[in-house]
């Protein structure tokens, strides 16, 4: 069956989030001081990361929901107890700087426009609504995809079929129609395969080691992937 649309991934698939966030938290730690207990912002940097990754995966699972993720962070890093305005307070400050960073990757408004007349988009992304759609529109893009679709609203998270699944939905295609790409290897190749959709995994650091999966290292290589493999069949044009 013929590949009809491509799903994406926004964060650290065409969106440039660690790069954003990297460079907001460094403007954010100048204005407010290195917190207590780091020797340095490289420190900061480091643990502010991991904090993300780790309340992310709990909010994925379940166990938090969105706010709650993003406070959760903010506590963690300061080493005290805050009240819940205190941490919106902070993160807050933090957010004006993250999002002045915001930029798409270089390779990503190319690739969109050398597959907007041959496959139809959508975006499915572990996130908000509120946050990725205005973030689409700010970056100039939202038009680029039919539907947007976040794991806030939907109840459930990638790699969970049903999140996929949800997605293929908003298209009115069935999974085999559908091609999905993003930035990690298990929530979002591997979740997809597993959903029945292809899965590509951009893996731009040149991890490798998952031969597994349908791999590409940039965006400009997604084109001839889709388009090349006989397991994607042939471009359908919608015009």
């Amino acid at each position: 069956m013929p590949i009809r649309a491509v799903l994406w991934d926004i964060d650290d698939t065409i969106f440039d989030y660690t790069g954003a966030d990297h460079a907001g938290m460094q403007q954010h730690l100048s204005n407010e001081g290195l917190p207590d207990g780091y020797v340095s912002v490289g420190q900061a940097l480091g643990r502010w990361r991991e904090l993300t990754d780790h309340h992310w995966a709990r909010f994925a699972a379940g166990e938090t929901d969105f706010q709650g993720q993003r406070r959760d962070r903010v506590r963690g890093f300061l080493g005290r107890e805050l009240s819940d305005g205190e941490a919106d307070a902070w993160f807050g400050r933090h957010v004006v700087h993250y999002e002045a960073a915001w930029a798409l990757f270089p390779d990503a408004l190319p690739v969109l426009d050398m597959l907007a007349h041959d496959y139809r988009h959508g975006v499915l992304s572990n996130s908000s609504i509120h946050n990725q759609d205005r973030k689409l529109r700010v970056l100039g893009v939202r038009d680029r995809f039919e539907a947007v679709v976040c794991a806030v609203e939907l109840g459930v998270s990638k790699p969970d079929p049903a999140a996929f699944h949800a997605a293929c939905e908003a298209l009115d295609l069935a999974p085999q129609e559908v091609a999905y790409v993003g930035d990690q290897p298990d929530i979002d190749a591997g979740g997809a395969v597993a959903a029945g959709l292809v899965g590509i995994w951009l893996d731009r650091a040149g991890l490798g080691g998952r031969p597994e999966l349908t791999r590409i290292t940039g965006l400009d290589e997604l084109p001839g992937v889709l388009r090349a493999d006989t397991r994607f069949g042939a471009p359908s044009t919608f015009g």
